[in-house]
């Protein structure tokens, strides 16, 4: 048998050598970086080393708050930005209308995946809200014209909080209030984010540590790891790329359909559809046969919900119900893609004969 393909970056990627190497290093002086004895200056320089090495590759000019990932630091932001109002687009990851309460406003999309532009600017004229907008979707990849929308959010009086999960380390960042990353999407390990705050005072603090904004005992070795992971710059976007558009054409090819085609997108994740197939099926199918794939938001896909990202960009149920995401990392290559693309000719062609 062959080795199993993993193209499910865009939930988990695979930590990255430099990672690993630097987190097993941190641990070797690790101490609590609020001790203030010796160990625990040693594992603060390793805590500030980290925080500024992150800043300076994601081009942040402010500051960085350690979080355990970025539904945590969407959750700090969600409940303590200080603005009255709340609203978030329709396709945010889960973590946001959880954290933004019942009386948030939900932003419709387009059929596009795009945010509606009249509906956002009825929001800002009802006054200052925290308004939550992906960069780029985790289910979709399409990536939202925030270059055009935060300078109006802003001039509104608003705050934007950006999701850059899939983002970060990758495209450049928005010129958001709020940044939400996290290492494990990216060549780093689980457990660690960053809340990107552009002016703290936007931000009511809790005390203890992280300058005030977040409690709990620093994780340096993790700080350390995440940093590493942004610094190697693993990514070659212009390969995925191109990967991406192979495998595109190919599921096409195959009678496939691809989610959001003429959106602009994020070349790390490609979001297909064989119509009238079901996705538990295709998981199944795809996991026997080799292949780690998924059906959408890792923190939904489990139970096998219908996604709240297809429907509100009104994909037709038939489509919707044959939805994968097939999602690429450092290491995918073109072998990985062709491998996937056999396999999917074979499930299309048995789903085209018991359909007939």
């Amino acid at each position: 048998m062959r080795e199993r393909i993993y193209l499910d970056h865009a939930a988990t990627t695979p930590i990255i050598p430099e990672a690993r190497e630097a987190m097993a290093k941190a641990m070797e002086q690790w101490a609590n970086p609020s001790s203030p004895h010796g160990e625990g200056r040693g594992a603060r320089a390793i805590l500030e080393d980290s925080r500024k090495t992150i800043a300076e590759v994601l081009g942040w000019r402010h500051d960085v708050i350690f979080t355990s990932g970025a539904s945590e630091s969407v959750e700090i932001a969600a409940r303590r930005a200080k603005v009255p109002g709340r609203a978030y687009s329709a396709t945010e990851h889960p973590i946001v209308p959880h954290a933004f309460g019942a009386d948030a406003t939900k932003i419709p999309v387009g059929r596009d995946g795009l945010i509606d532009d009249a509906a956002l600017d009825a929001v800002l004229t009802a006054g200052p809200s925290l308004i939550a907008i992906q960069q780029v979707n985790n289910e979709t990849g399409v990536i939202q014209p925030l270059e055009r929308l935060a300078p109006k959010i802003r001039e509104a009086g608003s705050l934007l909080l950006a999701d850059c999960a899939q983002s970060a380390g990758k495209l450049a960042l928005p010129d958001a209030d709020f940044i939400a990353a996290c290492g494990h999407k990216l060549g780093g390990p689980p457990g660690v984010g960053v809340l990107l705050v552009r002016d703290l005072v936007t931000l009511e603090p809790v005390g203890g540590q992280e300058m005030g904004y977040r409690r709990g005992t620093q994780d340096a070795p993790s700080a350390a790891s995440f940093a590493a992971a942004l610094a190697a710059k693993p990514y070659d976007m212009e390969l995925l790329g191109e990967l991406r558009q192979r495998l595109e054409t190919g599921v096409k090819a195959a009678g496939g359909v691809i989610m959001a085609e003429d959106s602009p997108r994020i070349p790390t994740i490609g979001s297909i559809s064989l119509q009238g197939a079901s996705s538990a099926s295709l998981l199944v199918q795809f996991d026997l046969a080799g292949f780690a794939v998924s059906a959408g938001s890792a923190c939904s896909s489990g139970k096998m919900k219908k996604s709240d990202v297809l429907e509100a960009m009104q994909v037709p149920a038939d489509i919707a119900a044959g939805f994968l995401r097939i999602s690429f990392g450092p290491s995918t290559s073109e072998a990985d893609v062709d491998a996937f693309l056999n396999e999917w000719s074979r499930v299309a062609a048995r789903a085209s004969t018991q359909a007939a």
